[in-house]
């Protein structure tokens, strides 16, 4: 265990059955392999990647909805899974909360803001009943909702009134990690700036560790301290934000960044070989060589271990250079396909 961590996930694995009927009901699908990651107190960790790649799973695996088909969970320095389901609940009760992707699913329609407030207040018996009416009312001033929204039905807010309601809910107990699934992806744009300066401030004004989950690469490189990239469940590479894109070592980094809109110039992504494999037939060795323009016979062979760059870490036989352009690297994969 990492003597700063307040949670760390070592060798992780998450493994199902494939729903399909017939012959794919045999398959299994690799949710998640050998993922490593630690989040220090305070930091905010941004995951990234393609649809399917993992990142709800890792973000489930974290808050202790999802049991690791093998691996271990360490929370506060205490394997998480080891805990007997009483003490495993109180501890991820109180000190983890979850913001879901959609406010309007992940909300009791039938409740009142106030009771949604207040039940997990009640369901962990945290305080007097006096108390925790006041801390209902706190939690609404947190989040920049007038008292009266209290009294109203999820049903009778707007999408990013819903979306403080949840985030205020994940506060109830006061928790160290905040863990935030696709936090904005169910909302106008015109409100998703709201959102994400709300958890901002949050975040700097309690200390919150954060583990933002999404795949709006800009947003991600704003709101964290640290990027881990997924490709097809593993977790390829993890590089300081200010050093994503330009100075990101593995392929498939590069590729997913170039291919995110900006202000101020026009999109030049990197050009990939083909879709991404399934999760039920992953390649050998590493599993982007299928699709990366700098695969050799070494790639399919082997996983590559990680390696270190300064802060940054990767998984990659032959990584980019540091500060290569895109254009480098859009010229090299047109000359490899």
């Amino acid at each position: 265990m990492t003597d700063d961590a307040l949670v760390e996930m070592v060798d992780v694995h998450v493994v199902h059955k494939a729903r399909s009927g017939g012959l794919l009901a045999r398959d299994r699908v690799h949710a998640l392999t050998g993922a490593d990651l630690t989040v220090a107190p305070g930091e905010t960790v941004g995951v990234v990647g393609e649809s399917g790649c993992g990142k709800s799973t890792l973000a489930k695996v974290l808050v202790g909805l999802q049991r690791p088909t093998s691996g271990t969970v360490r929370f506060q320095g205490r394997d998480l899974w080891a805990m007997p389901g009483g003490e495993r609940r109180t501890a991820i009760g109180t000190d983890v909360g979850l913001v879901f992707q959609d406010p309007s699913t992940a909300l009791n329609r039938r409740l009142p803001v106030r009771q949604v407030l207040r039940d997990p207040l009640d369901v962990h018996r945290a305080g007097t009943g006096a108390e925790r009416d006041e801390r209902v009312r706190e939690l609404l001033d947190l989040v920049g909702l007038p008292q009266s929204a209290a009294d109203l039905l999820p049903g009778q807010m707007s999408g990013g009134q819903r979306q403080r309601v949840a985030i205020a809910r994940a506060l109830a107990l006061r928790p160290r990690l905040l863990v935030a699934d696709e936090p904005t992806s169910a909302l106008d744009v015109s409100v998703r700036a709201q959102i994400l300066n709300l958890l901002q401030d949050l975040k700097r004004r309690f200390g919150l560790a954060m583990v933002f989950v999404s795949h709006d690469i800009q947003t991600v490189r704003r709101m964290s301290d640290r990027v881990a990239t997924m490709y097809l469940g593993r977790i390829v590479e993890q590089s300081p934000a200010a050093a994503v894109p330009g100075a990101a070592r593995h392929p498939y980094t590069r590729a997913l960044f170039s291919a995110t809109p900006g202000l101020l110039a026009p999109i030049e992504p990197i050009p990939l070989a083909g879709p991404m494999p399934s999760a039920t037939r992953p390649p050998s060795g590493c599993p982007f060589r299928t699709r990366c323009w700098k695969a050799d016979d070494r790639c399919a062979a082997e996983m590559p271990a990680p390696s270190r760059d300064g802060d940054g870490l990767f998984r990659c036989h032959h990584p980019v250079r540091s500060g290569a352009t895109d254009r480098e690297l859009i010229s090299q994969a047109q000359e490899r396909s």
